[in-house]
């Protein structure tokens, strides 16, 4: 339990994505609360800092897309203001700037000296032509702050990009900052999704997809590379056209340079994904999660419960 007594506070926006995470805390008989990041208030007590003996951030970047947009920067402050008063926050207000920056991400990449794929920021649309010239197409647009593949959109030529800026159909979503980015083709039509727990490497996993889908949310994944269906949330967020998935373990190298990632964004509990470059072998890290949801029937995938290593994990450092 808490050494303090005080219940562990699960700060989240999405309906369905941490039920699991509800079920273990409920089948230890651990106190929490759950706080609903899309409609919430804080204020400025001098006991606020006694009332959870540890908070944990499970703000989804892509609530601007489900109605929740001022949960996103809302979450900025609360989170901040949680620190100020001492509470102890696993994945806190620096681990969610950089959650909600893809421009942070590839910026943090570039400062480790980590292969991450060829990318300008852009703050309008305008921008994207004349930020792909020294890029190979095609190309994706992203916007800044994502989530679950949320606004992504392939350009094959110029033309089409040109053509998509002069219509006015590119959006760079909610702070209307964007990323243009070269798109690469994964080598053997999978990515490597790492997650960790406490900076420390937990597992690795192959998603397997036909390119045509940014989704590739492990909780909604439905079925395992030899087709086995996954006991997964994919019945209410529907599923994934084309998405697989099996346990995978990265080179050791590998390992060490996803922890280092995690070390450096102050990210505790996340997840980072890559791809080996069809044109040319390169590897490139793309993506860093803060908001990991781990792979839907981890028993079956990976050989056993991460969400059972999560509760262990927060109940330590509640303590």
């Amino acid at each position: 339990m808490p050494k303090s007594g005080n219940p562990i506070a699960i700060y989240y926006e999405h309906p369905h994505w941490f039920l699991r995470v509800f079920a273990e805390l409920d089948r230890r008989n651990i106190p929490y609360v759950r706080l609903d990041a899309a409609h919430h208030h804080f204020g400025f007590e001098a006991n606020g800092s006694q009332a959870y003996s540890l908070l944990f951030n499970r703000m989804s970047p892509s609530a601007w897309t489900r109605g929740n947009a001022h949960s996103v920067f809302y979450t900025l402050s609360y989170l901040a203001h949680m620190e100020e008063t001492g509470t102890r926050v696993v994945n806190g207000s620096h681990a969610f700037r950089v959650e909600t920056s893809k421009a942070l991400q590839l910026s943090l990449l570039h400062s480790l000296g980590l292969p991450h794929p060829r990318s300008v920021v852009i703050n309008h649309a305008s921008e994207a032509p004349t930020a792909a010239r020294s890029l190979r197409f095609p190309i994706v647009v992203k916007p800044n702050i994502g989530g679950s593949g949320v606004g992504i959109v392939r350009f094959d030529s110029r033309e089409q990009l040109e053509n998509a800026v002069a219509s006015g159909a590119i959006n760079l979503g909610l702070d209307s900052v964007g990323i243009v980015q070269e798109y690469i083709r994964a080598r053997g039509g999978h990515i490597v999704r790492v997650e960790t727990i406490g900076y420390k490497y937990l597992y690795g996993i192959k998603v397997f997809t036909s390119g045509e889908t940014f989704d590739l949310c492990p909780a909604d994944i439905c079925k395992t590379s030899d087709g086995t269906d996954l006991k997964t949330s994919c019945v209410i967020e529907g599923a994934k056209t084309g998405l697989r998935v099996e346990g995978y373990q990265p080179p050791p190298e590998v390992i060490g340079e996803v922890e280092r990632i995690f070390a450096a964004s102050r990210i505790e509990v996340g997840g980072v994904e890559y791809m080996i470059d069809d044109r040319d072998g390169q590897l490139c890290y793309y993506d860093i999660n803060a908001l990991s949801n781990f792979v839907a029937d981890g028993p079956r995938v990976i050989g056993f419960n991460p969400f059972v290593k999560l509760v262990d994990y927060l109940l330590e450092e509640a303590r």
